[in-house]
């Protein structure tokens, strides 16, 4: 928080979280996302302890975007709320003065908190509402049922989008298939496994074991969707029952995106808090604050192994608090692929082992990816964990789009010694927009090496082969698809291609490699 001198009294406060899972209402009885939005709000409210009056003094509902206004894959068939904040506020008879609509990505719930702990502080507002809902279970269940459903709803203006959704992927990319995180984030695991010199079937266990430990913490978690044991072994070997999505990642360790999940923060003053009767013991501090973007297209960047932002976010929220990385107590790290987790885990210093776990929930394979609204269920849950061991620190990372958009929180029932302030996030976006981007070239031609790939399956086995190589000749980096035959694709699962040399040339609009050793 930076622009003027803060009164203690408008320290923000989290004051009321909450969670719904629904696993089995059969599609007649199963709620809408606004009407699962509406019961988190309306529980939120009452695990704050006050009165039904504070849904009433709500000035300010952000919610979290749907996957169907997200990505075009997943959009509904059964209609849209053209202002989603205004729906949800009369729901629970609040009149705020600001309807935020946020654009799309994972990153999204930790800066709205971020944004409104600081409007807090600037007394800006006074008592603020983060949401969201997805319920594409349901939505699922409809569609091969049959069954046809109205969840659409006209209001009278539209919502504050905050600049809009932006793509996260060129059309450069999207012309070879790259348009969705099930094909980026195989990119990222396979270079992961070459930066640590790993083969095929070591790095295959260790993603495995990385996920059992996420498994284990869904299966005690009651709000998970998944709560079997799964071993290290289930969980990367592929079989029938979880089959490969996108090569090297299987159902298991890809984010269970067909849920039906909810979650709402309440987020006030200190003053307002006060006003409204909240026991000390309900009253979660945010202490440290970041978010920060990698080069938006994933062609742009470096290498596809780590994340110079999400090191400086996490730096930046920790220094922000005054603590080290020592002094936290939980975690919950964004955990939609192993890559997501395993870069992260890099960047920040934090061994994918650590004996405090790296998830509260469980992770987005099992405890549930809820569209973009993940981190709002991972921040509850960490409220409800800090609350139950008082003076703790729980820190909390959110990835947006491809490893792009990043933000991250440090939380406490400890009240901050001094309001928190933060330093404007533009200040570190303009830092990171300064480092070198990875030479491009559209139009490749000629002998050149993968730098990373992946097969691409559907039900009927593989289907695409994507590569990121290198030309030989200038080291360019570029894109492109192999040969869809078995025996091409068969192979790039069965051998370590990366390295392996080929040639690229453009055919009917888009390149193609062939290996040549």
């Amino acid at each position: 928080m930076s622009r003027a001198a803060l009164d203690s009294s408008r320290t923000p406060v989290i004051v009321g979280v909450a969670q719904l899972t629904d696993t089995c209402s059969p599609v007649e009885r199963a709620r809408s996302p606004l009407e699962l939005m509406a019961d988190a709000a309306r529980n939120a409210a009452s695990d704050s302890g006050a009165s039904a009056a504070l849904l009433a003094a709500i000035d300010s509902v952000a919610v979290i975007r749907s996957f169907s206004d997200t990505a075009p894959r997943f959009r509904s068939p059964f209609g849209r709320l053209a202002n989603p904040p205004w729906s949800l506020a009369r729901r629970i008879g609040a009149s705020p003065r600001e309807l935020v609509y946020t654009p799309g990505g994972g990153n999204m719930p930790q800066v709205a908190i971020n944004r409104a702990c600081e409007r807090i502080a600037l007394g800006e507002s006074g008592l603020a509402l983060v949401v969201g809902a997805e319920a594409l279970r349901t939505e699922l269940a409809a569609r091969r049922a049959g069954v046809s459903l109205d969840w659409s709803e006209d209001a009278p203006a539209p919502p504050d989008e905050w600049g809009g959704h932006r793509m996260g992927f060129s059309e450069h990319e999207a012309a070879h298939g790259m348009r969705a995180a099930i094909h980026m984030y195989p990119l990222f695991e396979q270079a992961i496994r070459g930066a640590r010199g790993r083969s095929l079937e070591e790095h295959r266990c260790a993603m495995g074991r990385l996920f059992s430990r996420f498994a284990e913490v869904a299966s005690r978690n009651p709000l998970a969707t998944r709560r079997r044991v799964y071993s290290a072994d289930e969980i990367a070997t592929p079989t029938a029952e979880n089959p490969l999505v996108g090569y090297p990642y299987t159902k298991l360790t890809t984010a269970n995106a067909y849920v039906d999940q909810a979650a709402a923060i309440i987020i006030c003053s200190e003053s307002k808090a006060d006003e409204f009767d909240i026991p000390r013991e309900k009253r979660v501090y945010l202490h440290g604050c970041a978010q920060a973007n990698d080069h938006w297209f994933v062609t742009e960047r470096a290498n596809f192994h780590s994340s110079p932002a999400i090191r400086r976010v996490v730096s930046k929220t920790l220094d922000m608090a005054g603590k080290t990385l020592a002094e936290v107590a939980y975690f919950d790290i964004y955990s939609c692929f192993p890559s997501a987790v395993e870069i992260a885990c890099q960047e920040i210093g934090l061994s994918e082992d650590d004996p405090r776990g790296l998830t509260v929930t469980g992770g987005l394979p099992y405890f549930g990816g809820p569209g973009n609204n993940y981190v709002t269920h991972a921040i509850a849950e960490m409220v409800n964990r800090l609350r139950s061991h008082p003076g703790s620190f729980g820190l909390v990372t959110a990835n947006g789009n491809y490893v792009t958009k990043h933000a991250a929180g440090l939380y406490s029932t400890v009240p901050p010694v001094k309001p928190p302030r933060r330093e404007d996030p533009a200040v570190l976006q303009h830092e990171l927009d300064q480092l070198p981007k990875a030479p491009f070239t559209e139009q490749p031609r000629g002998t050149a090496t993968i730098e990373t790939y992946t097969v691409m399956h559907s039900k009927a086995g593989p289907e695409l082969g994507i590569v990121v190589g290198r030309l030989t000749e200038n080291g360019m980096r570029f894109i492109a698809n192999t040969s869809n035959n078995a025996e091409t694709l068969n192979e790039l699962e069965s051998r370590d291609s990366l390295g392996l040399a080929g040639i690229v040339r453009q055919e009917d609009g888009r390149n193609v490699f062939e290996r040549t050793g």
